[in-house]
């Protein structure tokens, strides 16, 4: 029997100018090329490897350009397309009333996804339809604002939604409780594990919303893939669930927008 791939569902590549240290080390020297591929990525490469980790979902980091950033993590796709997938960064006001074009464009590569970041602004019906006529899943990070996840949810029921680190990567714990609550609920939302810390809710949000709710997810290169994947090791799943957590999951939700990256196969799984 064929070992299931392992899959990182959360990584970011490239150097944005929406970090600030520890992220921008001198040696990187982003203000040479700031759109050169950040040498971070090479350290994740290393440790995911010994992780485990098959394949990774790259993702920009936060930055004021995002469609150059995203040229960035489709250069790294293509590149390596049976290492790495891709989703597609958008600001929804800084973008606003040309997503459609921008995912259009990253689609090209291969992007099988939009992710949004609170710090950019909430999430709007512009980016929901575009998900929706294209479908692609949104992976959302709404800083503990379980509120606007609702609604997106609820508006959007033939729309995949994907909130990272249950909801709140500053360990806001009442949010992360009332996410857990909402991923039972809700059939289009799903989490993944990335910076979660308090391990107990996320034991809680596998056991009651199912393993096939669940995607494991690094943040990498910030934060250590290995040390992230031993919160899903720890659950001690069986062998079936745990798959579906470590990789299952996220093919299974973008299959559909891998197929479509230009018909070729070397996207799908």
């Amino acid at each position: 029997m064929r070992r299931p791939l392992v899959v990182d569902s959360h990584c970011h590549a490239g150097l944005g100018d929406g970090f600030t240290k520890p992220w921008d080390k001198p040696w990187n020297k982003p203000w040479d090329n700031p759109w050169d591929p950040d040498t971070s990525l090479d350290r994740y490469r290393e440790r995911a490897r010994e992780a485990g980790i098959d394949r990774t979902v790259l993702l920009a980091p936060l930055t004021t350009d995002y469609r150059r950033a995203n040229r960035v993590v489709g250069e790294l796709v293509t590149a390596a397309p049976r290492r790495f997938l891709g989703f597609a960064f958008v600001n929804p006001v800084a973008d606003r009333g040309r997503i459609g074009a921008m995912v259009d464009e990253a689609r090209g590569w291969g992007a099988c996804g939009i992710k949004v970041h609170w710090s950019d602004g909430r999430i709007t019906r512009e980016i929901a339809e575009v998900a929706r006529r294209r479908d692609l899943p949104v992976l959302y990070d709404p800083a503990g604002d379980t509120a606007t996840v609702e609604l997106a949810v609820t508006s959007y029921p033939d729309v995949t939604w994907i909130v990272p680190h249950l909801s709140s990567f500053a360990d806001d714990w009442k949010a992360q409780v009332a996410f857990v609550d909402q991923l039972v609920r809700l059939p289009n939302l799903f989490a993944d594990t990335s910076g979660v810390r308090y391990f107990d809710v996320l034991a809680d949000a596998v056991r009651r919303a199912g393993p096939d709710k669940v995607l494991f997810g690094s943040d990498g290169p910030f934060l250590h893939p290995a040390v992230e994947i031993s919160k899903i090791h720890a659950l001690h799943l069986p062998v079936a669930d745990a798959a579906l957590v470590l990789g299952g999951n996220l093919l299974r939700l973008t299959r559909t927008a891998r197929r479509a990256a230009g018909k070729n196969p070397r996207y799908t799984r």
